[in-house]
């Protein structure tokens, strides 16, 4: 229960807020001037304080002029238009959030739900921080460079406010943990957090997966679906690789972001919604716009708060750091505990890790897999000079109806894929002319069962994530 102060003109707007906020608990005032809030505010310093922008004396931002006044209070602006000038200056008070007129009741009642005292959210801060001393964590996040540090301010002075952010960064350079990471200091914790990857969606049914739909509203609609804006309603909503979104949709997000309103396909009913967007690329987003494959309205409306992150090229000192993180979490999961010799330390420093720290979780889970006792050297690391990841490096063409070995679990003979082929079962026949798409199901099928259907092995050998694992056994249903 707290005090909230209303600044706003209209008399029956504010009674209609009052009420609302009364409802649900808190003691309420209501000014409608500048001077009149400033009385108030002498009076008894507000916990919430919803002020309107256009005030008979004057501006609703000159109120804040003392930062001192109001250092406590939570800020939430009330404005006609989500426009991209109220976003940046949300950012700049450090607004909790914004209501767009004529105030929805449920978004009114979801903002008064999840209201944390801006003292309480610096508390916060500083235990992550402190964490971020002692470990070298900051949330999912590890790092200690440089560049890392510059991204941790960046999320801290975003997270408590309501304002879009756009994550700009290469593949593998963790964009969904820095997205988790803003959602977890932000008011909306306790609320979903939904990562959609628009680039995986197909095209058919992206706006059906986005928005929902009606039974019937096309072939095989046999029920109503709700789509991830309403699954997502009072939380975060994270979508990476935007730019792969089709241009006919970038016209309807565009349009959620500046209403909080959208339909369901097959429907006419107007939909609210209540949700933070964060979005993410690993593209240039002016080359798509020159590209004619993401609309610059768009663009600009969601680069409130971009956010560039590093490759981990780029992040001296961090792979030696990540590296030992990803050792203890197999440790934890697998029992045991190994080390990396001084020999396996030097190549991972070497390493140019294009594929980032996606590429070296996966370097450290195969190392791990195939390490015969408790130090792993260097002869399962990449070698340091790659160009490009190891899985995607050129090799001869087979002969005709030539045999693919299936990777041995034991012995250390070289590169699992270069292996000699085992007689019997780690054999599998490939006719020249087969399908590049059931190449990969049978040598992905093989290798689960020969690693007795083990699924942390069977990535680190086949050399891809546990996500592209899971995704491939679903899709085989195995």
């Amino acid at each position: 229960m707290g005090h909230a102060l209303i600044v706003e003109d209209d008399e029956d707007s504010a009674r209609m807020i009052g009420a609302l906020v009364a409802r649900e608990g808190h003691s309420v005032m209501s000014a409608s001037s500048l001077a009149a809030a400033r009385r108030l505010v002498a009076m008894q310093r507000p916990d919430l304080l919803l002020l309107d922008l256009h005030l008979p004396d004057g501006w609703g931002f000159d109120l804040l002029d003392d930062p001192q006044m109001l250092s406590d209070t939570v800020l939430v602006l009330m404005t006609g238009q989500a426009s991209l000038e109220t976003s940046i200056k949300a950012l700049r008070l450090g607004a909790a959030d914004y209501l767009v007129k004529p105030i929805n009741p449920q978004h009114l009642k979801g903002l008064l739900s999840r209201l944390i005292a801006p003292s309480q959210l610096r508390a916060e801060l500083d235990e992550v921080q402190e964490l971020w001393r002692e470990t070298g964590r900051f949330g999912h996040l590890i790092g200690r460079s440089q560049a890392m540090q510059r991204i941790y301010r960046q999320i801290s002075r975003v997270a408590g406010t309501a304002v879009t952010v756009f994550l700009q960064g290469e593949s593998g350079t963790g964009k969904e943990l820095v997205a988790r990471a803003v959602h977890d200091l932000s008011r909306r914790r306790e609320q979903p957090f939904l990562a959609v990857n628009c680039g995986a969606l197909s095209p058919h049914l992206i706006e059906s997966e986005i928005f929902g739909h009606e039974r019937g509203s096309f072939t095989g609609a046999e029920r109503q679906h709700q789509g991830f804006f309403e699954r997502a309603h009072g939380g975060t909503l994270f979508l990476d690789e935007v730019t792969e979104m089709p241009l006919e949709l970038q016209v309807k997000l565009l349009r959620v972001l500046e209403s909080g309103t959208f339909m369901r396909v097959g429907s006419t009913q107007v939909q609210q919604t209540d949700v933070r967007i964060i979005a993410a690329t690993n593209r240039d987003a002016a080359e798509a716009l020159a590209r004619g494959t993401m609309r610059e309205d768009l663009l600009y409306r969601l680069n409130v708060f971009p956010i560039s992150l590093p490759p981990l090229r780029e992040r001296e000192g961090d792979v030696l750091l990540i590296a030992r993180s990803f050792l203890q979490d197999l440790a934890r999961r697998e029992g045991g505990a190994r080390r990396f010799t001084p020999e396996a330390l030097a190549r991972l420093a070497a390493h140019p890790w294009p594929g980032n720290v996606r590429e070296l979780r996966n370097a450290v889970q195969r190392a791990w897999v195939m390490a015969s006792g408790d130090d792993i050297d260097e002869e399962w690391l990449p070698d340091g000079t790659a160009a490009e990841p190891a899985a995607l490096r050129a090799r001869p063409m087979p002969p005709a109806s030539a045999s693919v070995p299936a990777p041995a679990l034991n012995g250390r003979h070289g590169d699992a894929a270069a292996m000699a082929p085992d007689p019997g079962e780690n054999r599998i026949v490939v006719e020249v002319g087969t399908q590049l798409a059931e190449v990969e199901r049978r040598v992905i099928l093989a290798t689960y069962e020969r690693c007795g259907r083990h699924k942390e092995r069977t990535a680190a050998l086949l050399g891809i994530s546990m996500k592209t694992l899971y995704n491939r056994l679903k899709e085989y249903r195995q």
